[in-house]
């Protein structure tokens, strides 16, 4: 595999650059609306419980 010459790593280096602050007030936004909102776990934790006995029960099958 070929390493990439001096030039084409500063212009990746300062595309990554733009993305961080193209994008950055938009991260910044999001993870204050996050902090704001009411954290929902049962959510998260009965389809992944569900998901677990489906696998038991597979198994179990065998």
């Amino acid at each position: 595999m070929q390493s990439y010459s001096g030039w084409e790593n500063l212009l990746l280096g300062l595309l990554v650059l733009a993305m961080l602050f193209w994008m950055g007030p938009g991260i910044k936004a999001t993870m204050a609306k996050s902090r704001a909102t009411k954290s929902d776990w049962p959510a998260v934790i009965v389809p992944v419980g569900f998901v677990i006995m489906f696998v038991i029960f597979l198994i179990a099958m065998v």
